[in-house]
């Protein structure tokens, strides 16, 4: 991935839930994420598919801060998200 902006990814894990973040490193199940964020709910979207292609709107949704890094070793589902996504699962949501 040298020379290459690294993709913004959304990630299910067979039991640790879905994260998004910087795909830093894929190998097999295990998944090194970037600027990492749990996505613990989400509306607007039916599957993650949509999250990642228009990303989930305000309402209900439920997005952590970020933390610097997470190794995620059970990865069953990596999508890579439109620029669109990104900037929307970049914004942290856990008011109500």
């Amino acid at each position: 991935m040298e020379n290459q902006t690294l993709p913004f990814v959304v990630v299910r894990t067979y039991s640790a839930g879905v994260h998004c973040g910087i795909l830093m490193e894929h190998d097999g199940k295990t998944v090194k994420l970037g600027n990492a964020r749990r996505l613990w709910r989400w509306s607007g979207a039916n599957t993650l598919n949509e999250v990642a292609t228009k990303g989930p709107d305000d309402r209900l949704t439920r997005l952590s801060e970020p933390v610097a890094a997470i190794v995620l070793t059970e990865a069953i589902e990596i999508i890579t998200a439109s620029p669109e996504a990104a900037e929307n699962l970049q914004r942290s949501r856990w008011a109500n």
